[in-house]
Protein backbone atom coordinates (compact mmCIF):
# COMPACT_ATOMS: atom_id res chain seq x y z
CA UNK A 1 0.00 0.00 0.00
CA UNK A 2 2.91 2.36 0.72
CA UNK A 3 4.13 1.90 -2.87
CA UNK A 4 0.66 2.51 -4.26
CA UNK A 5 0.57 5.85 -2.45
CA UNK A 6 4.10 6.83 -3.55
CA UNK A 7 4.27 10.38 -4.88
CA UNK A 8 6.25 11.40 -7.93
CA UNK A 9 9.38 13.32 -6.77
CA UNK A 10 9.20 17.06 -7.43
CA UNK A 11 12.76 17.11 -8.81
CA UNK A 12 11.78 14.48 -11.40
CA UNK A 13 8.71 16.51 -12.39
CA UNK A 14 10.80 19.66 -12.84
CA UNK A 15 13.42 17.76 -14.85
CA UNK A 16 10.73 16.48 -17.23
CA UNK A 17 9.31 19.99 -17.61
CA UNK A 18 12.67 21.19 -18.98
CA UNK A 19 13.03 18.44 -21.61
CA UNK A 20 13.63 19.55 -25.20
CA UNK A 21 14.38 17.85 -28.52
CA UNK A 22 12.60 15.73 -31.09
CA UNK A 23 10.96 13.42 -28.52
CA UNK A 24 9.39 16.27 -26.55
CA UNK A 25 6.32 18.36 -27.32
CA UNK A 26 6.77 21.63 -29.20
CA UNK A 27 6.59 24.85 -27.13
CA UNK A 28 4.73 27.34 -29.33
CA UNK A 29 1.75 28.62 -27.30
CA UNK A 30 1.62 32.15 -25.92
CA UNK A 31 -0.85 33.77 -23.53
CA UNK A 32 -3.32 34.66 -26.32
CA UNK A 33 -3.45 31.10 -27.68
CA UNK A 34 -3.82 29.67 -24.16
CA UNK A 35 -6.65 32.08 -23.32
CA UNK A 36 -8.29 31.25 -26.65
CA UNK A 37 -8.03 27.53 -25.83
CA UNK A 38 -9.83 28.21 -22.55
CA UNK A 39 -12.56 30.27 -24.20
CA UNK A 40 -12.74 27.67 -26.97
CA UNK A 41 -13.36 24.93 -24.42
CA UNK A 42 -15.94 26.82 -22.38
CA UNK A 43 -18.25 28.57 -24.86
CA UNK A 44 -20.27 25.95 -26.71
CA UNK A 45 -23.92 25.45 -27.47
CA UNK A 46 -24.62 25.39 -23.72
CA UNK A 47 -24.95 29.15 -23.51
CA UNK A 48 -27.56 29.10 -26.27
CA UNK A 49 -29.50 26.15 -24.80
CA UNK A 50 -28.99 25.78 -21.02
CA UNK A 51 -30.09 29.36 -20.30
CA UNK A 52 -33.67 28.39 -21.09
CA UNK A 53 -33.83 25.62 -18.51
CA UNK A 54 -31.92 27.70 -15.97
CA UNK A 55 -34.33 30.62 -16.38
CA UNK A 56 -37.32 28.44 -15.50
CA UNK A 57 -35.76 27.85 -12.07
CA UNK A 58 -34.04 31.18 -11.40
CA UNK A 59 -36.30 33.61 -13.29
CA UNK A 60 -34.56 36.95 -14.00
CA UNK A 61 -32.12 35.90 -11.24
CA UNK A 62 -30.46 33.71 -13.89
CA UNK A 63 -27.65 36.27 -13.95
CA UNK A 64 -26.86 35.36 -10.33
CA UNK A 65 -26.98 31.65 -11.27
CA UNK A 66 -24.13 32.25 -13.70
CA UNK A 67 -22.23 34.09 -10.98
CA UNK A 68 -22.66 31.13 -8.60
CA UNK A 69 -21.57 28.55 -11.18
CA UNK A 70 -18.64 30.76 -12.13
CA UNK A 71 -17.56 31.00 -8.48
CA UNK A 72 -17.53 27.20 -8.13
CA UNK A 73 -15.28 26.99 -11.18
CA UNK A 74 -13.17 29.94 -9.99
CA UNK A 75 -12.29 28.20 -6.71
CA UNK A 76 -11.07 25.16 -8.64
CA UNK A 77 -9.48 27.39 -11.30
CA UNK A 78 -7.29 29.19 -8.74
CA UNK A 79 -6.07 25.81 -7.51
CA UNK A 80 -5.38 24.64 -11.06
CA UNK A 81 -3.45 27.85 -11.73
CA UNK A 82 -1.04 27.27 -8.83
CA UNK A 83 -0.26 23.73 -10.00
CA UNK A 84 0.01 24.68 -13.68
CA UNK A 85 2.61 27.34 -12.86
CA UNK A 86 4.48 25.18 -10.37
CA UNK A 87 4.48 21.91 -12.39
CA UNK A 88 4.38 22.91 -16.09
CA UNK A 89 3.72 19.40 -17.43
CA UNK A 90 1.04 17.82 -19.57
CA UNK A 91 -1.44 15.77 -17.59
CA UNK A 92 -3.46 18.38 -15.69
CA UNK A 93 -5.11 17.00 -12.53
CA UNK A 94 -3.44 13.60 -13.05
CA UNK A 95 0.05 15.11 -12.74
CA UNK A 96 -0.94 17.26 -9.76
CA UNK A 97 -2.41 14.28 -7.91
CA UNK A 98 0.75 12.23 -8.63
CA UNK A 99 2.86 14.91 -6.93
CA UNK A 100 0.67 15.10 -3.83
CA UNK A 101 -1.71 12.19 -3.25
CA UNK A 102 0.22 9.25 -4.70
CA UNK A 103 0.25 6.96 -7.73
CA UNK A 104 -3.01 5.07 -7.16
CA UNK A 105 -5.06 8.25 -6.74
CA UNK A 106 -3.21 9.79 -9.70
CA UNK A 107 -4.21 6.81 -11.84
CA UNK A 108 -7.81 7.11 -10.68
CA UNK A 109 -7.97 10.81 -11.63
CA UNK A 110 -6.19 10.17 -14.95
CA UNK A 111 -8.70 7.46 -15.78
CA UNK A 112 -11.49 9.74 -14.59
CA UNK A 113 -10.36 12.56 -16.89
CA UNK A 114 -11.25 10.31 -19.81
CA UNK A 115 -14.87 10.84 -18.79
CA UNK A 116 -14.40 14.60 -19.08
CA UNK A 117 -12.31 14.80 -22.22
CA UNK A 118 -12.91 11.77 -24.48
CA UNK A 119 -16.57 11.35 -23.53
CA UNK A 120 -16.95 15.13 -23.62
CA UNK A 121 -15.65 15.18 -27.18
CA UNK A 122 -18.11 12.43 -28.13
CA UNK A 123 -20.98 14.36 -26.56
CA UNK A 124 -19.96 17.52 -28.38
CA UNK A 125 -19.60 15.75 -31.74
CA UNK A 126 -23.18 14.56 -31.38
CA UNK A 127 -24.34 18.06 -30.41
CA UNK A 128 -22.38 19.51 -33.34
CA UNK A 129 -24.29 17.18 -35.63
CA UNK A 130 -27.63 18.48 -34.31
CA UNK A 131 -26.69 22.07 -35.13
CA UNK A 132 -25.23 21.07 -38.49
CA UNK A 133 -28.56 19.45 -39.40
CA UNK A 134 -30.32 22.63 -38.25
CA UNK A 135 -28.01 24.61 -40.56
CA UNK A 136 -28.86 22.28 -43.45
CA UNK A 137 -32.56 22.85 -42.74
CA UNK A 138 -32.05 26.59 -43.23
CA UNK A 139 -31.04 25.78 -46.81
CA UNK A 140 -33.90 23.24 -47.11
CA UNK A 141 -31.50 20.27 -47.23
CA UNK A 142 -32.79 17.16 -45.47
CA UNK A 143 -30.67 14.25 -44.21
CA UNK A 144 -32.25 10.85 -43.54
CA UNK A 145 -32.82 10.55 -39.79
CA UNK A 146 -30.98 7.24 -39.60
CA UNK A 147 -27.84 8.89 -41.01
CA UNK A 148 -28.17 12.02 -38.89
CA UNK A 149 -28.42 10.39 -35.44
CA UNK A 150 -27.64 7.17 -33.60
CA UNK A 151 -30.54 4.70 -33.78
CA UNK A 152 -32.10 5.49 -30.38
CA UNK A 153 -31.89 9.25 -30.88
CA UNK A 154 -33.18 8.94 -34.46
CA UNK A 155 -36.22 6.98 -33.27
CA UNK A 156 -36.85 9.46 -30.43
CA UNK A 157 -36.51 12.33 -32.91
CA UNK A 158 -39.04 10.70 -35.24
CA UNK A 159 -41.44 10.12 -32.32
CA UNK A 160 -40.99 13.75 -31.25
CA UNK A 161 -41.73 15.05 -34.77
CA UNK A 162 -44.92 12.98 -34.97
CA UNK A 163 -45.94 13.85 -31.38
CA UNK A 164 -45.53 17.57 -32.10
CA UNK A 165 -47.74 17.21 -35.16
CA UNK A 166 -50.34 15.33 -33.12
CA UNK A 167 -50.19 17.95 -30.32
CA UNK A 168 -50.70 20.81 -32.79
CA UNK A 169 -53.68 19.05 -34.37
CA UNK A 170 -55.27 18.29 -30.98
CA UNK A 171 -55.01 21.91 -29.77
CA UNK A 172 -54.11 24.64 -32.27
CA UNK A 173 -53.89 27.24 -29.47
CA UNK A 174 -50.69 25.68 -28.08
CA UNK A 175 -47.54 27.71 -28.84
CA UNK A 176 -44.61 25.50 -30.00
CA UNK A 177 -41.77 25.59 -27.47
CA UNK A 178 -43.98 26.72 -24.57
CA UNK A 179 -44.16 24.62 -21.40
CA UNK A 180 -47.79 23.67 -22.07
CA UNK A 181 -46.92 22.54 -25.59
CA UNK A 182 -43.95 20.49 -24.35
CA UNK A 183 -46.12 18.89 -21.63
CA UNK A 184 -48.64 17.84 -24.28
CA UNK A 185 -45.90 16.40 -26.52
CA UNK A 186 -44.44 14.53 -23.53
CA UNK A 187 -47.85 13.04 -22.69
CA UNK A 188 -48.32 11.81 -26.28
CA UNK A 189 -44.85 10.22 -26.34
CA UNK A 190 -45.38 8.59 -22.93
CA UNK A 191 -48.61 6.98 -24.14
CA UNK A 192 -46.66 5.19 -26.93
CA UNK A 193 -49.80 4.64 -29.02
CA UNK A 194 -49.60 2.23 -32.00
CA UNK A 195 -50.26 5.17 -34.34
CA UNK A 196 -47.33 7.12 -32.92
CA UNK A 197 -44.94 4.16 -33.16
CA UNK A 198 -45.95 3.19 -36.68
CA UNK A 199 -45.70 6.74 -38.03
CA UNK A 200 -42.34 7.23 -36.27
CA UNK A 201 -40.83 4.08 -37.83
CA UNK A 202 -42.18 5.13 -41.24
CA UNK A 203 -40.59 8.57 -40.86
CA UNK A 204 -37.30 7.01 -39.71
CA UNK A 205 -37.04 4.80 -42.80
CA UNK A 206 -33.93 3.07 -41.46
CA UNK A 207 -32.31 0.12 -43.28
CA UNK A 208 -32.08 -3.20 -41.46
CA UNK A 209 -29.03 -5.26 -40.52
CA UNK A 210 -29.60 -8.79 -39.17
CA UNK A 211 -33.26 -7.89 -38.78
CA UNK A 212 -32.58 -4.76 -36.70
CA UNK A 213 -32.92 -1.09 -37.63
CA UNK A 214 -29.60 0.73 -37.77
CA UNK A 215 -28.63 4.34 -37.17
CA UNK A 216 -25.30 6.11 -37.62
CA UNK A 217 -24.56 9.77 -36.88
CA UNK A 218 -22.50 10.50 -39.98
CA UNK A 219 -21.88 14.26 -39.33
CA UNK A 220 -20.63 13.48 -35.78
CA UNK A 221 -18.28 10.80 -37.12
CA UNK A 222 -16.84 13.04 -39.84
CA UNK A 223 -16.28 16.14 -37.67
CA UNK A 224 -14.45 14.07 -35.03
CA UNK A 225 -12.10 12.71 -37.71
CA UNK A 226 -11.50 16.20 -39.16
CA UNK A 227 -10.60 17.58 -35.71
CA UNK A 228 -8.32 14.57 -35.12
CA UNK A 229 -6.45 15.28 -38.36
CA UNK A 230 -5.94 18.92 -37.34
CA UNK A 231 -4.56 17.83 -33.95
CA UNK A 232 -2.13 15.37 -35.53
CA UNK A 233 -0.73 18.04 -37.88
CA UNK A 234 0.49 20.22 -35.01
CA UNK A 235 -0.30 22.15 -31.84
CA UNK A 236 0.46 25.53 -33.44
CA UNK A 237 -1.88 24.80 -36.34
CA UNK A 238 -4.52 23.46 -33.93
CA UNK A 239 -4.24 26.55 -31.73
CA UNK A 240 -4.46 28.83 -34.79
CA UNK A 241 -7.58 27.00 -36.02
CA UNK A 242 -9.09 27.24 -32.54
CA UNK A 243 -8.27 30.97 -32.22
CA UNK A 244 -10.01 31.71 -35.54
CA UNK A 245 -13.14 29.86 -34.41
CA UNK A 246 -13.07 31.57 -31.00
CA UNK A 247 -13.08 34.97 -32.69
CA UNK A 248 -16.18 33.90 -34.65
CA UNK A 249 -18.13 32.57 -31.69
CA UNK A 250 -17.24 35.40 -29.31
CA UNK A 251 -18.35 37.81 -32.05
CA UNK A 252 -21.67 35.96 -32.23
CA UNK A 253 -22.16 36.15 -28.45
CA UNK A 254 -21.36 39.89 -28.49
CA UNK A 255 -23.75 40.28 -31.44
CA UNK A 256 -26.50 38.60 -29.40
CA UNK A 257 -25.87 40.92 -26.44
CA UNK A 258 -25.67 44.14 -28.48
CA UNK A 259 -28.67 43.43 -30.74
CA UNK A 260 -30.76 41.92 -27.96
CA UNK A 261 -30.12 44.92 -25.70
CA UNK A 262 -32.27 47.02 -28.07
CA UNK A 263 -35.31 44.84 -27.25
CA UNK A 264 -34.94 44.73 -23.44
CA UNK A 265 -37.94 45.70 -21.34
CA UNK A 266 -36.62 46.36 -17.83
CA UNK A 267 -39.98 45.39 -16.29
CA UNK A 268 -39.19 41.78 -17.29
CA UNK A 269 -36.35 41.80 -14.74
CA UNK A 270 -38.81 42.45 -11.92
CA UNK A 271 -39.35 45.34 -9.57
CA UNK A 272 -38.23 43.71 -6.30
CA UNK A 273 -36.47 40.58 -4.99
CA UNK A 274 -39.58 38.35 -5.19
CA UNK A 275 -40.12 39.17 -8.87
CA UNK A 276 -36.36 39.08 -9.65
CA UNK A 277 -36.02 35.67 -7.96
CA UNK A 278 -39.53 34.14 -8.10
CA UNK A 279 -38.33 30.86 -6.58
CA UNK A 280 -36.03 32.50 -4.07
CA UNK A 281 -32.35 31.78 -3.62
CA UNK A 282 -33.09 28.05 -3.91
CA UNK A 283 -34.25 28.67 -7.49
CA UNK A 284 -31.06 30.59 -8.26
CA UNK A 285 -29.05 27.69 -6.83
CA UNK A 286 -30.98 25.15 -8.91
CA UNK A 287 -30.40 27.28 -12.01
CA UNK A 288 -26.67 27.34 -11.22
CA UNK A 289 -26.57 23.52 -11.03
CA UNK A 290 -28.27 23.14 -14.42
CA UNK A 291 -26.07 25.66 -16.23
CA UNK A 292 -22.80 24.31 -14.74
CA UNK A 293 -22.27 22.35 -17.98
CA UNK A 294 -21.79 25.67 -19.79
CA UNK A 295 -18.54 26.23 -17.84
CA UNK A 296 -16.89 22.84 -18.36
CA UNK A 297 -13.54 22.88 -20.15
CA UNK A 298 -11.36 25.70 -18.78
CA UNK A 299 -9.14 23.15 -17.01
CA UNK A 300 -8.10 21.72 -20.39
CA UNK A 301 -5.69 24.66 -20.72
CA UNK A 302 -3.49 23.04 -18.06
CA UNK A 303 -2.98 19.95 -20.26
CA UNK A 304 -0.95 22.06 -22.73
CA UNK A 305 1.69 23.04 -20.12
CA UNK A 306 4.52 21.37 -22.06
CA UNK A 307 3.57 23.28 -25.21
CA UNK A 308 3.47 26.75 -23.62
CA UNK A 309 6.38 29.15 -24.22
CA UNK A 310 6.30 30.54 -20.68
CA UNK A 311 4.03 28.20 -18.69
CA UNK A 312 4.77 29.65 -15.23
CA UNK A 313 3.37 33.03 -16.25
CA UNK A 314 1.01 32.27 -19.15
CA UNK A 315 -0.94 29.23 -17.88
CA UNK A 316 -2.50 30.97 -14.84
CA UNK A 317 -3.32 33.99 -16.99
CA UNK A 318 -4.88 31.79 -19.70
CA UNK A 319 -7.09 29.84 -17.29
CA UNK A 320 -8.27 32.72 -15.13
CA UNK A 321 -8.72 35.14 -18.05
CA UNK A 322 -10.76 32.64 -20.10
CA UNK A 323 -13.00 31.88 -17.11
CA UNK A 324 -13.48 35.60 -16.42
CA UNK A 325 -14.23 36.48 -20.07
CA UNK A 326 -16.80 33.70 -20.39
CA UNK A 327 -18.50 34.58 -17.10
CA UNK A 328 -18.96 38.20 -18.24
CA UNK A 329 -20.34 37.08 -21.62
CA UNK A 330 -22.66 34.54 -19.97
CA UNK A 331 -24.07 37.14 -17.57
CA UNK A 332 -24.61 39.47 -20.55
CA UNK A 333 -26.56 36.83 -22.50
CA UNK A 334 -28.64 35.92 -19.43
CA UNK A 335 -29.47 39.58 -18.77
CA UNK A 336 -30.48 40.17 -22.40
CA UNK A 337 -32.61 37.02 -22.62
CA UNK A 338 -34.51 37.66 -19.38
CA UNK A 339 -34.95 41.30 -20.43
CA UNK A 340 -36.28 40.41 -23.91
CA UNK A 341 -38.72 37.75 -22.74
CA UNK A 342 -40.68 37.26 -19.50
CA UNK A 343 -39.05 34.34 -17.72
CA UNK A 344 -42.27 32.25 -17.75
CA UNK A 345 -42.38 32.50 -21.56
CA UNK A 346 -38.73 31.69 -22.33
CA UNK A 347 -38.47 28.81 -24.80
CA UNK A 348 -36.76 25.78 -23.29
CA UNK A 349 -35.53 24.11 -26.49
CA UNK A 350 -33.87 27.07 -28.25
CA UNK A 351 -34.28 30.04 -25.89
CA UNK A 352 -31.97 32.60 -27.51
CA UNK A 353 -32.80 31.79 -31.13
CA UNK A 354 -36.56 31.79 -30.37
CA UNK A 355 -36.34 35.17 -28.61
CA UNK A 356 -34.96 36.69 -31.82
CA UNK A 357 -37.32 34.79 -34.13
CA UNK A 358 -40.33 36.06 -32.18
CA UNK A 359 -39.22 39.58 -33.09
CA UNK A 360 -38.89 38.71 -36.77
CA UNK A 361 -35.07 38.62 -36.64
CA UNK A 362 -34.67 35.46 -38.73
CA UNK A 363 -31.15 36.30 -39.93
CA UNK A 364 -30.04 36.82 -36.34
CA UNK A 365 -31.32 33.36 -35.36
CA UNK A 366 -29.34 31.86 -38.26
CA UNK A 367 -26.22 33.67 -37.08
CA UNK A 368 -26.79 32.18 -33.61
CA UNK A 369 -26.91 28.70 -35.18
CA UNK A 370 -23.57 29.37 -36.89
CA UNK A 371 -22.15 30.60 -33.57
CA UNK A 372 -23.26 27.40 -31.84
CA UNK A 373 -21.61 25.33 -34.60
CA UNK A 374 -18.37 27.28 -34.25
CA UNK A 375 -18.56 26.96 -30.48
CA UNK A 376 -18.93 23.20 -30.56
CA UNK A 377 -16.10 22.80 -33.09
CA UNK A 378 -13.57 24.48 -30.81
CA UNK A 379 -14.88 22.69 -27.71
CA UNK A 380 -14.33 19.35 -29.45
CA UNK A 381 -10.80 20.35 -30.47
CA UNK A 382 -9.81 21.31 -26.92
CA UNK A 383 -11.44 18.22 -25.38
CA UNK A 384 -9.56 15.86 -27.71
CA UNK A 385 -6.37 17.85 -27.19
CA UNK A 386 -6.72 17.53 -23.41
CA UNK A 387 -7.32 13.78 -23.54
CA UNK A 388 -4.29 13.06 -25.71
CA UNK A 389 -2.00 15.08 -23.41
CA UNK A 390 -3.23 13.25 -20.30
CA UNK A 391 -2.55 9.88 -21.98
CA UNK A 392 0.88 11.18 -23.05
CA UNK A 393 1.73 12.08 -19.44
CA UNK A 394 0.50 8.73 -18.10
CA UNK A 395 2.52 6.83 -20.71
CA UNK A 396 5.69 8.78 -19.86
CA UNK A 397 5.23 7.60 -16.28
CA UNK A 398 4.98 3.99 -17.47
CA UNK A 399 1.32 3.60 -16.52
CA UNK A 400 0.36 3.06 -20.18
CA UNK A 401 2.44 1.58 -23.06
CA UNK A 402 4.96 4.35 -23.81
CA UNK A 403 5.83 3.29 -27.36
CA UNK A 404 2.25 3.92 -28.40
CA UNK A 405 0.72 6.58 -26.12
CA UNK A 406 3.86 8.74 -25.79
CA UNK A 407 5.10 8.36 -29.37
CA UNK A 408 5.85 11.85 -30.76
CA UNK A 409 5.70 12.43 -34.53
CA UNK A 410 9.19 13.42 -35.78
CA UNK A 411 7.83 16.21 -38.00
CA UNK A 412 4.65 17.45 -36.29
CA UNK A 413 5.94 16.95 -32.69
CA UNK A 414 2.53 15.75 -31.51
CA UNK A 415 1.56 12.47 -29.77
CA UNK A 416 0.11 11.27 -33.06
CA UNK A 417 -0.65 7.62 -32.33
CA UNK A 418 -2.73 8.25 -29.24
CA UNK A 419 -4.38 11.23 -30.97
CA UNK A 420 -5.59 8.99 -33.80
CA UNK A 421 -6.83 6.36 -31.32
CA UNK A 422 -8.69 8.90 -29.16
CA UNK A 423 -10.17 10.58 -32.23
CA UNK A 424 -11.43 7.28 -33.65
CA UNK A 425 -12.97 6.26 -30.33
CA UNK A 426 -14.66 9.67 -29.94
CA UNK A 427 -15.96 9.45 -33.52
CA UNK A 428 -17.40 5.96 -33.03
CA UNK A 429 -18.92 6.62 -29.59
CA UNK A 430 -20.39 9.93 -30.74
CA UNK A 431 -21.94 8.38 -33.84
CA UNK A 432 -23.69 5.39 -32.22
CA UNK A 433 -24.41 6.43 -28.61
CA UNK A 434 -27.23 8.72 -27.37
CA UNK A 435 -25.84 12.11 -26.37
CA UNK A 436 -27.62 12.20 -23.01
CA UNK A 437 -26.01 8.94 -21.82
CA UNK A 438 -22.44 10.08 -22.44
CA UNK A 439 -23.22 13.66 -21.43
CA UNK A 440 -24.21 12.62 -17.90
CA UNK A 441 -20.81 10.99 -17.40
CA UNK A 442 -18.95 14.18 -18.35
CA UNK A 443 -20.24 16.31 -15.46
CA UNK A 444 -19.35 13.88 -12.69
CA UNK A 445 -15.88 13.24 -14.12
CA UNK A 446 -15.18 16.97 -14.28
CA UNK A 447 -16.43 17.68 -10.78
CA UNK A 448 -14.34 14.85 -9.32
CA UNK A 449 -11.24 16.34 -10.98
CA UNK A 450 -12.07 19.76 -9.49
CA UNK A 451 -12.44 18.27 -6.00
CA UNK A 452 -9.15 16.35 -6.18
CA UNK A 453 -7.17 19.36 -7.45
CA UNK A 454 -8.61 21.51 -4.65
CA UNK A 455 -7.52 18.91 -2.07
CA UNK A 456 -4.10 18.54 -3.71
CA UNK A 457 -3.22 22.23 -3.41
CA UNK A 458 -3.86 22.20 0.33
CA UNK A 459 -1.90 18.94 0.77
CA UNK A 460 1.16 20.22 -1.12
CA UNK A 461 1.21 23.48 0.85
CA UNK A 462 1.63 21.28 3.94
CA UNK A 463 4.01 18.61 2.59
CA UNK A 464 6.19 20.87 0.44
CA UNK A 465 5.81 24.47 1.61
CA UNK A 466 9.17 25.66 0.24
CA UNK A 467 8.58 24.63 -3.39
CA UNK A 468 8.75 27.76 -5.63
CA UNK A 469 5.25 28.83 -6.67
CA UNK A 470 5.17 31.43 -9.51
CA UNK A 471 1.42 31.71 -8.86
CA UNK A 472 -0.06 31.13 -5.41
CA UNK A 473 -3.70 30.30 -4.79
CA UNK A 474 -4.94 33.00 -2.38
CA UNK A 475 -6.44 32.28 1.05
CA UNK A 476 -5.35 28.65 1.41
CA UNK A 477 -6.96 26.55 2.85
CA UNK A 478 -10.20 28.57 2.51
CA UNK A 479 -10.29 28.60 -1.32
CA UNK A 480 -9.54 24.85 -1.66
CA UNK A 481 -12.16 24.05 1.01
CA UNK A 482 -14.74 26.16 -0.85
CA UNK A 483 -13.73 24.37 -4.06
CA UNK A 484 -14.34 20.97 -2.44
CA UNK A 485 -17.65 22.03 -0.91
CA UNK A 486 -19.12 23.75 -4.00
CA UNK A 487 -18.07 21.09 -6.53
CA UNK A 488 -18.74 18.20 -4.16
CA UNK A 489 -22.25 19.54 -3.59
CA UNK A 490 -22.89 19.56 -7.34
CA UNK A 491 -21.61 15.97 -7.56
CA UNK A 492 -24.19 14.91 -4.95
CA UNK A 493 -26.91 16.54 -7.05
CA UNK A 494 -26.12 14.36 -10.09
CA UNK A 495 -28.07 11.34 -8.86
CA UNK A 496 -27.39 7.69 -8.05
CA UNK A 497 -27.05 6.36 -11.60
CA UNK A 498 -24.25 8.78 -12.39
CA UNK A 499 -22.41 7.57 -9.29
CA UNK A 500 -22.94 3.95 -10.35
CA UNK A 501 -21.50 4.74 -13.79
CA UNK A 502 -18.53 6.51 -12.19
CA UNK A 503 -17.79 3.61 -9.82
CA UNK A 504 -18.09 1.07 -12.67
CA UNK A 505 -15.74 3.11 -14.85
CA UNK A 506 -13.19 3.47 -12.05
CA UNK A 507 -13.42 -0.29 -11.34
CA UNK A 508 -12.42 -1.00 -14.95
CA UNK A 509 -9.55 1.46 -14.52
CA UNK A 510 -8.31 -0.33 -11.40
CA UNK A 511 -8.22 -3.64 -13.30
CA UNK A 512 -5.98 -1.99 -15.92
CA UNK A 513 -3.80 -0.45 -13.19
CA UNK A 514 -3.20 -3.69 -11.27
CA UNK A 515 -2.69 -5.85 -14.37
CA UNK A 516 -0.35 -3.48 -16.28
CA UNK A 517 0.44 -0.08 -14.79
CA UNK A 518 1.78 -1.06 -11.38
CA UNK A 519 4.29 -3.40 -13.05
CA UNK A 520 5.63 -0.72 -15.44
CA UNK A 521 5.53 2.36 -13.21
CA UNK A 522 8.68 4.53 -13.31
CA UNK A 523 8.06 5.72 -9.76
CA UNK A 524 7.68 2.13 -8.51
CA UNK A 525 10.96 1.24 -10.27
CA UNK A 526 12.74 4.21 -8.67
CA UNK A 527 11.56 3.15 -5.22
CA UNK A 528 12.66 -0.45 -5.84
CA UNK A 529 16.15 0.75 -6.91
CA UNK A 530 16.49 2.83 -3.74
CA UNK A 531 15.85 -0.28 -1.67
Amino acid sequence: MANLLATKPMNLLMEESRETGGHSLKRTLGVFQLTALGVGAIIGAGIFVMVGLGAHYAGPGLTLSFVLSGLGCAFAGLCYAEFAAMIPLAGSAYTYAYATLGELLAWIIGWDLTLEYAMGASTVSSGWSNHFIELLNIFHIQMPLWLAYDHWTALKTAENVIARQMAQISDSSLVPGSQAFLDKVSAIISAQSPELLQRAHDLLGAPHLFGMEIGFNLPAFIIALVITAILVIGIQESAGFNSAIVVVKVSVVVFVIVLGARYIQTSNWGMDWSSFAPNGFAGIGAGAAYIFFAYIGFDAVSTTAQEAKNPQRDLPIGMIASLGICTVLYIGVAAVLTGMVRWQQINIEAPVARAFLDRGLTTASHIITLGALAGLTSVMLVMLLGQTRVLYAMANDGLLPKKFFAAVHPKFRTPWKNTILVGLLAAIVGSVTPIEDIGRMVNIGTLLAFVIVSISVAVLRYTNPNQPRPFRTPWVPLVPILGVISNGYMMLKLGMWNWIRLVAWLAIGLIVYFTYSVKHSRVQALQANKK
